[in-house]
Parts: structure tokens; sequence; C-alpha cells
């Protein structure tokens, strides 16, 4: 059997996971990207992490001055005490005795005498993880794309004597902003960083891992934010990861002829639609499901896109569900999220955060069309979604989607064709009958198992959800156009007679 290969941290936890356990130590790795993309607020963790663990560490800058590394470490909430900073300087201190402090600037300095000067610190504080920052620069004294390349490798074989791991910082400015291929060849690891700029709202940023020799990685983008504290990795979710066992069980809503609708109600693990016009009560159905979940003491989880968080409760409440009295006691969590700002990669991990830290047991999404608004890209959007959906039911959660379509009356459609992936869909309908608005609930799919083929009559109110007889002289409410012909009482007329 083979052993495993130690690996170091990189100070990142997200970071980390991607690399499932971090990198192998005394290595040269590039870290690159364009000016922005996180690459020194990176670099500063490692080191960071290794300063944490007592280890002498060397940050080398040819490109940014202490005073810029301090306003970045500072912003962070940082000390870099215990970093050692080779700031590259017009002193004759720094660019040799041959030198007097002048006119000139360090990229006029020779390479070769630049090269001695890093070699000189490095034998002098023997550290066991450096940065370097930036190759850039390095272009820049070199002059030579040829003699460049030389330098480097040079540098590789001086670092690989020395028991050190490296992380060389490339902007990928002055080589015309496309990657150096001789560069990856001759680095154990290539990780980039991206800046995407969209047409509206926050920056995103993602990183990739290009290559890592020896070590099993997750490849693919993976999102990431810069906060108070660094970088927040967000490792692209896999579904098949992760499996746990569960009860496979039905989930009622204490309400039996809702229940009845899907024999019993959703099981765990599944993924129900809820779609129809606004105003149709889609959320407050998924609301009713998870109010009774809170009541049997399980946790759950709102994400919110659409509607304001005191409005929802409010009027949960005035329908007796009590919503309140659970977000108060911890066991409801509401999320308000703007899909402007959080990518995609960091909402599934938001929701992995809340089924696996707090194992909540019931997800609402509210909605997918706010949703959507987080990707430009459709496609995307659903692979996206169809993976989350298949990490939930892996856990045994039940998945409420809410699915707004488009219109009020007549024909209605939806952007987003997604249903083919949820478990069950529950549709509403608005119709009209005896002079007044009403609405219809019928079932048009449920994959795990027998569900009813009535259409019934759905009220909501201050009294609740409820639902009424099936619609037996009623027709056309799948054509988005219902018509109803009989001389049924509908439950409005039913109440009263009673």
């Amino acid at each position: 059997m083979v052993e495993a290969r130690p690996v170091i941290s990189t100070g990142n936890a997200g970071f980390d996971l991607i690399l499932k356990g971090g990198l192998p130590p005394n290595r040269l790795y590039l870290l690159e990207g364009t000016p922005g993309a996180g690459k020194t607020t990176l670099g500063l963790q490692f080191l960071l992490e290794g300063v944490a663990l007592g280890e002498p560490v060397l940050y080398i800058t040819l490109s940014e001055t202490s005073e810029e590394l301090e306003s970045v470490a500072h912003s962070h909430g940082w000390s870099l005490e215990g970093i050692d900073v080779f700031e590259f300087s017009s002193t004759a201190e720094v660019l040799g005795e041959g030198y007097e402090q002048s006119i000139l600037h360090p990229w006029e300095a020779e390479l070769g005498n630049t090269i001695r000067l890093i070699e000189e610190r490095v034998e002098k504080l023997r550290p066991c993880r450096l940065v370097f920052d930036s190759l850039s620069e390095m272009r820049l004294l070199a002059q030579d794309p040829l003699r460049y390349r030389r330098q480097v490798l040079a540098l590789k074989q001086y670092f690989a004597g020395e028991n050190v791991t490296v992380l060389l910082i490339d902007d990928l400015t002055g080589s015309t902003g496309e990657r150096d291929n001789h560069l990856h060849s001759l680095c154990h690891g290539v990780v980039t960083l991206e800046r995407l700029t969209l047409e509206f709202g926050a920056a995103r940023r993602r990183l990739q891992v290009q290559k890592l020799r020896g070590i099993d990685f997750v490849a693919g983008y993976h999102d990431f934010t810069i906060k108070k504290g660094g970088l927040e990795v967000y490792p692209r979710l896999i579904a098949a990861a992760h499996h746990v066992d569960f009860k496979v069980e039905s989930v009622t809503s204490d309400i039996k002829e809702l229940d009845d609708l899907l024999v019993g109600g959703p099981l765990r693990g599944t993924s129900t639609l809820v779609t129809g016009p606004a105003g149709s009560g889609k959320t407050t159905l998924a609301l009713v499901y998870l109010a009774a979940a809170c009541s049997r003491g399980e946790n759950c989880t709102i994400y919110e896109f659409d509607e304001r968080i005191a409005t929802l409760i409010n009027r949960a409440d005035s329908m007796g569900l009590n919503l309140s009295q659970y977000v108060a006691s911890g066991q409801l969590v509401i999320q308000q999220v703007d899909p402007a700002e959080v990518s995609p990669g960091e909402f599934a991990w938001r929701v992995r955060n809340e089924v696996e830290g707090r194992h909540s047991r019931m997800i609402v999404v509210d909605s997918l069309n706010g949703y959507m608004a987080a990707m430009p890209q459709e496609q995307q959007l659903i692979l996206q979604m169809h993976e989350l959906l298949s990490y939930l039911s892996q856990l045994g959660v039940v998945t409420f989607l809410i699915n707004p379509q488009h219109g009020l009356l007549g024909s209605m459609a939806t952007s987003l064709n997604i249903s083919y992936i949820a478990d069950s869909v529950i549709l509403i309908r608005y119709f009209e009958a005896q002079g007044r608005l009403r609405k219809a609930i019928s079932i048009l799919k449920h994959r795990t198992g027998a569900h009813e083929d009535a259409i019934r009559e759905l009220r909501i109110d201050s009294k609740g959800v409820r639902v009424g007889d099936p619609l037996v002289t009623f027709r056309g409410v799948l054509t988005g156009t219902p018509e109803y012909y009989g001389e049924q009482n509908l439950m409005e007329e039913r109440q009263r007679d009673l």
C-alpha cells in the first residue's frame, strides 16, 4: 500500500479542501492572476499559517512596498509580525556596494545581482515558507525572454536544495497578459485566480488548480470572495462525495387533505417544485410543510431571494404558522440572499454549512427566479442546481423550490425548465367561478410513488391552508384558461351552508 504524501496547510480552509489536505512541502508553486484577483492576500495567508506553526517565513517583494503590505494585512485584521519582509529598494544595502543612492530604480539593477541578494537572504533566514512577489518585475529586469526563463529555472534549482515551500506570484503583466506555458512546466503546481466583472452587481472571483503533480485535487472552477479575514473559498460541490444513511419516510404537513395529494407527503431526500402564478400561495404551501417540520423538532432553513424576511414572518404568523417562534428558538434560519452579490458557488456553500453544520432537515429556496439572477447562463444554472439537489438528496434533506410563472391569467410559462430534476411538481392555478377568483391545486409529478390525479380547490386565508373536494365539474385547468361549468358548491359556500 502506497503511503500518502505529507502535505502542509495553505492557511485557507476552503483551498485546503480543494487540495484535499494541502500542498506537498518543499516544492515550487505558481500563483497567477490579473491585478486585484487576490494573490497577495492568499500569499499572506500561506505565510501566516507558517507563523502560527512557529516556522520562519519570508516575503520577497519586488512590486509592493512594506507599507502597502501592512495596509493589506490591516484591512484583514492581521499583523505582519513574524513575517520577514524583504523589500527591494534603491539603497546600496539592497543593490550592492557598487550602487549609490540616486535616481536609479530597482528595475534598473542587474538581474544577476537581484538573484544573488535573494539567495543571500534565504541562506540567512532559512525559511520554511517563501512568497516571491512578483515574476513580472523579473521579466522587466531580464528584458530577454530566454534569459528570464533561465533565471527562473536557476531559482527552482536553488530552492530545491533549501527545504522551502515557495509560492511564485505572477500578475501576468509584462507577458501580454497570457499564461507562460514554459513557467507552468517548471512549477510543481499552478493555481490561477480570476476576477470577472459582470454587467451588474459585484465582481465575481474564482480559482482553478491548473496542475498539481502527484496529488489528487478537485478540478474545475471554484468561486471565492475576498472578505475581512482573507479569501473565503467555496469548493465546487460534488454530490457523489456525500452520502449518509437515512430513513426514507413521508414528511407530513399536518393537513390531511394536502398530504393525501402526495399519498402521505414528500419523502425524505426528495425535492418538490411548487409552481404557479404570482400570489397563488406557492411560498405559503412550502411554509406549511416547514412549520410542521419545526413543530416536530427539526431544524429548517429558508433562502429568501424575493420577499423581505419581516414580511414573510408576519404573513406566516397571521395564518398561525408561528415562524417567529421557531426563528427565536433557533430551529428556523431565514437568510436574505441578494442575487447580485452572491455567486452560485457561495450559495451552495451556504447550503452545505446549514445541512452539515446545523443539521437542517428541510430547505426552502424562494425563488428560482431570484437564484437564476445570480447566473447569466441558464445551462450552468441548471447543472449547478442539479448537483445541489443531488447533494441534498444524498443527505436525506427535503427541498422545496418555488418557481413563479410569468403572467397572472391565461397561458403562463416559465423561463427556467427545471421541472425534470424535481421529484415532485405541484401546480397552482387561478380560476373563476360564481363571480369569485379562486385557486386550484394539482400534482403533476411524484417520482417516488403514487399521487392523486384530481384537481382540488385551494383556499389560503387567516384560517390557514385548506384543500377542498375534487373539482369534477371543471375543465381546462392545465391549459391556463380554466372553466367551471357545474353547480357544485365550493369551499366558501359549503362553510356558509354549514
